[in-house]
């Protein structure tokens, strides 16, 4: 049998050269329930936070309508590919490939997170754990939803300036379907220096693309003082680097990174793709995709549409483009998945979608060798939160609730709800004292009746449930990568970020993994966790 999520022992925390092994450091989420933030005094990010930032509300009807392009784009055309045509006339003149280069960086280190942009809390509680991981990285790059509900010029103050305002380099990203919300105005306005939106494409519209006009948010007008509160944040001489479009390439010491722009609904558009297999390509360095929908995510497969045909993953996968690892945001977790292909290379797929929004489950994931997607597997498979500890949270969250209380729902503790899941699976708890957990009939049917909840699922409901269970306190399961590369290693490291005050500065490691360069140039990956369970 596999483990519930991921080892049971626990990698060191000091940051080392690439290929140096590690000292042990502070206990994860894999060793005991205090690793994972369940008994706790809080940290100080409130202290970080103003009056302004309250509690985001996701149900509160005004986030909810300033959201609804992604229910227009879906149901009645989505104008995306286009829109993004025309915000891209005129900037690859010159300098096709889009580059960013930090070519000179060798050894080189980054920070990766993705979904950071809630501005309340659950945000805060990643910067010092950030923070306290970031010597000598040359920039930070996030993945995906940089701003929630709907993007927005005058968003950036309060929900990406201010809170990172004390990291002291570049930061790069890349839109998510959020930040489309408003026509990606607000990104390209802050990222790619673009003050006038451009004149969008007249198309014949259809019925239903009169209803979807009429409906459309358009991006909302900025203000002179909180726009230069803003640019205040933001000119400093580490923060003024911009970058030269939505998608883009950066050259990272031995590394290239291609950075995709997938906007509402997860395709790209036809130029895009065929700059995307062009960088790919042209460089024979190592590449990993950066994106804002993850290729595998929740045991499933999704490659990713191209508007002429053909996937990303298709891209991907192509020995001649020498991908080792491709990352993505928009599911609020972090996932692993080391994909064995037919050519016998390992590919590194993971999600880092942890940066600061509400959490999505991680125990509606299946058993991965029950999933029936080829490479995959429960074995190699790893998640953040722990299924089991997912389950507890969940519960916990919808024992306060009121429909959860008229529901008749109670708290499961963090290992009886490891328990329940390893039956459930048939998976070995990753915590040592989950495994002889006698799990009552009481606690079994409790369970069952979660299960059945809205939100519980990845369905049509899913989404306004995990929203509505989102909180700002202990155990957070926020995180965050940290990438470090020379020329022949490449390590990646998953940070958990708890909202512990004794963990703020000294973040757990909750996985780690280490790719290395044979002789024939094939890279391959490995786990650098010592005693992983089997």
């Amino acid at each position: 049998m596999s483990s519930e999520c991921d080892s049971a022992d626990v990698p060191p925390h000091a940051p080392p050269a690439v290929g140096e092994p590690l000292e042990p450091g502070p206990v994860s989420s894999r060793e005991s329930t205090t690793g994972a933030g369940w008994e706790c005094v809080a940290g100080g990010y409130r202290k970080l936070m103003t009056k302004r930032d309250l509690p985001f509300g996701w149900l509160d009807p005004r986030p909810l309508w300033q959201s609804r392009n992604d229910v227009l784009a879906r149901r009645f055309g989505d104008p995306t590919n286009d829109r993004r045509r025309a915000w891209m006339k005129g900037r690859s003149d010159g300098a096709p490939d889009l580059v960013v280069d930090y070519s000179s960086r060798t050894p080189i280190a980054f920070l990766v997170m993705g979904d950071t942009g809630e501005g309340d809390a659950s945000q805060y509680a990643v910067v010092a754990p950030l923070g306290s991981q970031s010597a000598d990285t040359a920039f930070l790059f996030i993945c995906s939803d940089v701003i929630y509900p709907a993007g927005g010029i005058l968003e950036y103050e309060e929900k990406f300036f201010r809170p990172y305002q004390a990291y002291d380099g570049p930061i790069h990203a890349v839109p998510g379907n959020h930040d489309w919300y408003d026509d990606c105005t607000g990104f390209m306005y802050w990222f790619c220096g673009a003050h006038r939106r451009p004149r969008w494409p007249h198309t014949p519209l259809s019925p239903a693309g009169l209803v979807r006009q009429l409906l459309w948010r358009r991006a909302p007008r900025g203000r002179r003082r909180p726009e230069k509160r803003a640019r205040a944040l933001r000119d400093r001489p580490a923060q003024q680097a911009t970058q030269p479009a939505p998608y883009l390439t950066i050259d990272a010491g031995q590394l290239r990174l291609v950075a995709i722009d997938t906007g509402i609904t997860g395709d790209i558009d036809r130029e895009q793709g065929a700059w995307l297999r062009r960088v790919s390509l042209s460089s024979p360095k190592p590449k990993i995709l950066l994106t804002g929908k993850p290729i595998y995510v929740n045991g499933e497969h999704h490659p990713g549409g191209i508007e002429d045909g053909g996937t990303v993953d298709d891209v991907v996968t192509a020995r001649e483009h020498n991908y080792i690892a491709a990352i993505g945001g928009d599911i609020h977790n972090y996932q692993r998945y080391p994909v064995e292909l037919s050519d016998g290379r390992t590919l590194l797929y993971l999600v880092s979608g942890g940066g600061g929004a509400f959490m999505h489950a991680t125990h509606t994931i299946p058993n991965l060798d029950s999933a029936a997607v080829p490479g995959m597997s429960e074995a190699n498979f790893r998640c953040y939160p722990l299924r089991g500890d997912s389950l507890s949270r969940f519960s916990q969250l919808y024992a306060r609730k009121f429909i959860g209380r008229l529901l008749g729902a109670r708290f499961i503790e963090p290992d009886v709800a490891a328990a329940i899941m390893s039956q459930r699976l048939a998976i070995i708890p990753t915590r040592a004292q989950a495994r002889d957990v006698q799990v009552s009939d009481g606690a079994r049917r409790t369970a069952d009746a979660l299960l059945r909840l809205p939100g519980s699922k990845h369905g049509v409901l899913h989404v306004p449930f995990s929203e509505w269970l989102d909180w700002n306190q202990p155990p957070m399961f926020k995180s965050f990568l940290r990438v470090d590369a020379d020329d022949r290693t490449v390590r990646i490291r998953c940070f958990a970020a708890t909202g512990c005050a004794s963990q703020e500065l000294h973040p757990p490691i909750e996985d780690e993994m280490l790719a290395e360069q044979g002789d024939d140039g094939t890279w391959s990956w490995s786990e650098t966790s010592p005693g992983q369970t089997s």
